[in-house]
């Protein structure tokens, strides 16, 4: 029969059956479907039926009460003519529902379970940040194979505007290393963040502090948990981190020594520094504190409070355009400008760099501990002179002349 409105009105389900399809004589393929729902209620729908592969396929049109007789006859002709064509609409729209399933949150999980395998903690805890956090949520529930260059564009200039341009890379690069994971488990054909827009490169910072304003911030430093880290930074040229989350059991106070794991470092290898006496003077006034191994901060992890106190120091000390991180680099230039050769300033901030990349770096593997501790005390000794006045103590000898 021919399956126009006024037919397919009045078509009932015969008794005993609970489902029935009746197909059209006009467009072979097209049938009005009746079955018996949840409750006894009929349900009406269009479905196409085609063969495919030599398997039949039907694909649901519509329901009844939405779509016409007419307009189910038109999407009929579509699907049957993408199929004379070679393709395959309800198995098309199957894979499509697969790959909606693979939503980019659902997908972060599976990524993040190898990930926290292959990365150290805080690194994992920062990919982790960037993914699940609130930088790319609106992408949570899109299936990555449908998340676009514009949907990548418009999060990272937002990431941008509210959280500053270092962020936006950062978080730009965790989801681009998270898409060519995607990629490789065949779960998307194409990485959208390669060519969106990402912030400016940032210039690497060159600012090298003057003794005058070493000795400035030195002296302005409270007796606070802030101003001990600001003071041990000075004195070991340590990451903030590497000083905030020092923990009591790291340090050897019989041996005189504080050992950085691997677990902290960020290049992965663990880092054993002397104890010299001004550093070891600050350590034994901070009091131990039963609810937690840290010696500084109020959480497990250690001190976190780094945004506040700093204002308060910039305007005690009179030095303004610095952070803390700049006292690392500054550390570094004064001890090569006081005579410590470059491969032991290299040593005491546990870089695997400049003489020990390479060759050298596979094949010597001395930790320079006298070496580290003898610079460490020229590097107080020059610290203790800035900051109380008068002579240096321990002196340093510039190396021989080169032989002619």
């Amino acid at each position: 029969m021919r399956l126009t409105a006024k037919a397919v009105g009045a078509l009932t389900l015969p008794v005993g059956k609970t489902d029935m399809i009746v197909f059209d004589g006009e467009v072979r393929g097209l049938g009005y479907r009746l079955r018996l729902g949840a409750n006894g209620k009929l349900l009406k729908s269009w479905v196409v039926q085609y063969k495919r592969g030599g398997a039949t396929r039907r694909m649901n049109l519509g329901p009844a009460a939405v779509l016409g007789a007419e307009a189910a006859r038109l999407q009929a002709k579509k699907v049957l003519g993408k199929v004379a064509l070679g393709e395959d609409p309800a198995g098309d729209r199957r894979d499509r529902r697969d790959k909606d399933r693979n939503t980019m949150r659902a997908l972060v999980d599976e990524y993040l379970a190898g990930k926290r395998k292959e990365v150290r903690p805080k690194t994992f805890t920062e990919v982790e940040r960037y993914l699940t956090g609130k930088y790319f949520r609106p992408l949570h529930g899109m299936a990555v194979d449908q998340i676009k260059r514009h949907d990548v564009s418009r999060r990272v200039v937002t990431i941008q505007r509210e959280s500053g341009n270092a962020t936006a890379r950062e978080a730009g690069g965790a989801l681009s290393t998270f898409f060519v994971w995607a990629m490789r488990m065949g779960l998307c054909d194409a990485n959208p963040v390669i060519g969106a827009f990402s912030p400016a490169d940032i210039k690497p910072r060159e600012r090298v502090l003057s003794d005058a304003e070493l000795s400035a911030i030195w002296r302005a430093a409270g007796d606070d948990e802030y101003g001990k880290i600001v003071r041990l930074l000075v004195l070991t040229g340590c990451r903030r981190a590497e000083i905030g989350d020092m923990a009591w059991g790291e340090l050897d106070l019989d041996r005189g020594t504080w050992t950085i794991p691997a677990s902290r470092s960020k290049n992965g290898r663990a880092h054993t520094l002397p104890v010299m006496p001004m550093m070891g003077e600050i350590v034994a006034s901070v009091p131990r504190m039963a609810t937690r191994p840290q010696l500084f901060g109020q959480r497990s992890h250690g001190f976190t409070n780094w945004t506040l106190p700093k204002p308060v120091l910039d305007e005690r000390s009179g030095v303004v355009d610095w952070t803390l991180h700049d006292i690392r680099r500054t550390v570094a230039t004064r001890m090569n400008d006081i005579g410590i050769a470059p491969h032991i300033v290299e040593a005491v901030l546990n870089h695997q760099s400049g003489s020990r990349r390479g060759v050298a770096g596979v094949y010597n593997k001395s930790p320079y501990e006298r070496e580290v501790r003898n610079a460490l005390a020229q590097w107080a000794d020059h610290v203790r002179a800035l900051v109380e006045g008068g002579e240096r103590r321990v002196l340093s000898f510039p190396p021989p002349p080169a032989a002619s």
